[in-house]
């Protein structure tokens, strides 16, 4: 087994003096409301021109000039407040142009001008959601029910759409999110026009969840589609605001396809979708004219017999009407490609053996592009300019660790934050031009006077040679000469990362605090199919969920057993969701590995997860039979030696209660002893105050039963 320190953080949460505080797990869990996660600039973002940016400190709004990095002007909460009394901290506000900024306050569309000391508001109905406001802040479009709706002027609620067929929905997002769908309203860039989605879910199943808060408890069911079951139709519908006209593009779906990544082009004429089919295994971005709902043409096309999954809208260059920027990760690493809406590949724009994630935007002469991006280090994230043409590229955040930026309208500076293992945080400009950097506030250790001990970056190599990254973390006062108890914490599956350097190393509060209070080494290690490792890595899983992570995670395992200061015979696992399928697999699959797992919101069979996710690893419940039954946990229930916990939110809407029950009627009719807990009435997780229950729950079991 070879192991790599080459990159080892060692610290004591950055200071090893004067720590004698005890950090417990609710405060822990509620480290954020309790200050105990390093402070920020709140609200920190630029405005719409120029150099100017602004933030809220001290109860005050306050804008700077990024280029001399002076305060320009200063606006206070109170005088806010003598507007808006109920507000007991500054909004979200969002700068429309010049002195003009909007923010939702209650049900209305408040638009001020600080300077003039002027305010207009538009109101709308009091039970909006899904609130979409258009680019000028002179509209509002939202959903009440399963219908659309706008509000403009005097006019707080015009329907779109009056559907009385509740399996009709608009302008809700659709296929359960996936594929960067998180909304169903899309504003065109002049506010002239609404795209919208709307699905028709009358071939979807019923799930019954349960609200067990009534007297008697009463039916709350949702539509769930499940693999290999009747999934929604999608459709996208186009809303003319002036002539008050609505059409539905003119896509046959019957098919079942996925609509993704729509994207309006700059001149309002068209719309971009990407079209996958539901085998997830094609996908073709069609261009649609927005006046007749007609197809024009398809631009580009991609296939894998594995999966695709566009993600990204299309970027178009400023003042360019035509070209545009496509993500794809065809040569193995998401890069970025340069088409028109001809269909034309003018060039591949980046050609990096790593992960692009996002385009921030263009400097003021449009030769250069400005991307987020791993960097050869996929735990880190970085910011990097790239010249359209030459396609040469410069890294902007030269300091190692995990960087969020913010790019001026102008292209000249960038507002950077970013953490490692041993910076808390820091917040900085970036002037894109010199790479000069200004450092504007670095936040202290909030853990400083606790209790921590350290964390180090490892590296496993697989059985095939890959490399796979993990996380270490020691209890305060280590001693390398005793032997310590394992909590492994997992989570395993696509489009997540839990090992990055970043605060804390990216891990949740209480798996520090854990380990000092409990004396616990805690070890943490993505394995293959986890995000930002490049195609290859992340789609060795595909129809074979469950197994090739496990056997990543059990070299983890045995790297475990190979440090002196280890007790092998004492390791226990615990993960959520997909962590839960891995916790339970790996105590059911690998017995003797484990004394102890705790499964929360576990997946214990695919067949009963959604189709949108489940299909795209799994193929269909028809089409891959073996691999379905290979991956179900319950098959291997006989096996249980140990203590297992499972855990389910009562109306979990992502992995149904169903998953949990099939696991325990497997162990009644093997005789064997399963622990159970449900949360009642929450989801997936469990939030708010009653995490702090569950936490400690997950840290009582294991503490009492891995023994």
């Amino acid at each position: 087994m070879k192991k790599n320190f080459a990159l080892i953080f060692l610290f004591a949460l950055f200071c090893g003096f004067g720590q004698n505080k005890t950090l417990t797990l609710e405060d822990a869990t509620l480290g954020y409301w309790k200050g105990l996660y390093p402070e920020t600039l709140e609200s920190i973002r630029w405005l719409n021109s120029g150099n100017s940016y602004m933030y809220v400190v001290d109860n005050h709004l306050v804008f700077f000039d990024a280029a001399s990095g002076k305060e320009t002007s200063k606006y206070s909460l109170t005088d806010f407040q003598k507007a808006y009394p109920q507000l007991n901290r500054f909004p979200s506000l969002k700068n429309i142009k010049e002195n003009l900024f909007g923010f939702q306050y209650k049900n209305s569309l408040e638009i001020i001008d600080f300077q003039l000391n002027d305010r207009f508001t538009l109101t709308f109905d009091e039970n909006a959601e899904n609130i979409e406001i258009s680019p000028n802040f002179n509209h509002v479009a939202f959903t009440l029910d399963n219908n659309l709706f706008f509000a403009s002027g005097l006019n707080n609620k015009i329907a779109i759409t009056q559907e009385t067929n509740r399996n009709i929905v608009s302008g809700q997002a659709i296929a359960r999110s996936e594929y960067g769908i998180s909304k169903g309203i899309f504003w065109s860039p002049e506010s002239n026009f609404i795209a919208f989605y709307q699905k028709d879910e009358s071939l979807v199943s019923e799930y019954p969840l349960v609200d067990e808060s009534t007297y008697p408890a009463s039916a709350t069911p949702i539509k769930y589609p499940m693999a290999g079951q009747g999934s929604e139709i999608a459709a996208v519908g186009i809303y003319d605001i002036k002539n008050n006209k609505k059409i539905m593009l003119n896509i046959d779906t019957s098919d079942h396809r996925y609509l993704t990544n729509l994207t309006w082009t700059p001149d309002e004429k068209y719309v971009l979708i990407a079209e996958i089919n539901r085998s997830t295994t094609r996908y073709d971005l069609n261009l649609y004219d927005v006046n007749t709902g007609n197809k024009v043409r398809t631009v580009l096309s991609e296939s894998n017999n594995k999966w695709v999954e566009p993600e990204k809208d299309a970027v178009f260059l400023p003042n360019s009407k035509t070209d545009f920027l496509w993500f794809s990760e065809k040569d193995g690493f998401m890069n970025l490609y340069h088409y028109n809406t001809s269909g034309k590949l003018k060039n591949q724009l980046t050609n990096f053996e790593w992960v692009v994630h996002e385009v921030l935007g263009f400097d003021e002469k449009v030769e250069h592009v400005f991307i987020s991006g791993t960097g050869p280090d996929a735990r880190e994230n970085h910011t990097y300019k790239v010249h359209i043409k030459n396609k040469k590229f410069t890294k902007l955040t030269p300091q190692s660790g995990s960087h969020q930026s913010q790019l001026s309208k102008n292209g000249k500076y960038l507002i950077d934050r970013y953490s490692s293992l041993n910076v808390a945080g820091e917040t900085q400009i970036i002037n894109t031009e010199t790479g000069k950097i200004t450092s504007i506030q670095k936040s202290k250790n909030p853990l400083a006077d606790y209790r921590i001990g350290t964390q180090e970056f490892v590296d496993i190599i697989a059985e095939d040679g890959k490399k796979l990254h993990g996380i270490i973390m020691k209890p305060a006062d280590f001693d390398p000469t005793k032997k310590y108890p394992v909590l492994i914490y997992v989570y395993g599956g696509p489009h997540a990362q839990l090992v990055t350097n970043s605060y804390l190393g990216g891990a949740s509060m209480w798996l520090p605090a854990f380990s000092t209070l409990n004396d616990y080494i805690v070890f943490t290690l993505d394995n293959r199919g986890t995000a930002h490792r490049g195609f290859e890595f992340e789609s060795g899983i595909h129809r074979q969920l469950g197994e090739l992570e496990l056997k990543d995670q059990l070299k983890g395992v045995e790297y475990l057993k190979s440090l002196s200061y280890v007790d092998a015979s004492r390791m226990a696992i615990h993960g959520w969701s997909y962590g839960g399928f891995m916790a339970s697999s790996l105590m059911l699959r690998s017995p003797g590995s484990f004394t102890t797992a705790v499964a929360g919101g576990p997946v214990i069979d695919w067949k009963y997860y959604e189709v949108m996710y489940g299909e795209r690893y799994m193929d269909t419940p028809q089409e891959n039979h073996e691999g379905y039954e290979k991956s179900r946990v319950s098959n291997y229930i006989q096996n249980l030696n140990g203590k297992l916990l499972l855990i389910t939110g009562s109306v979990d809407p992502v992995v149904v209660p169903q998953h949990s029950m099939s696991l325990l009627k497997a162990a009644v009719d093997h005789n064997k002893q399963v622990d159970f807990f449900s949360y009642p009435g929450h989801e997936h997780n469990v939030r708010g105050k009653d995490r702090v229950n569950l936490i400690e729950k997950i840290a009582e079991y294991i503490v009492e039963n891995n023994q």
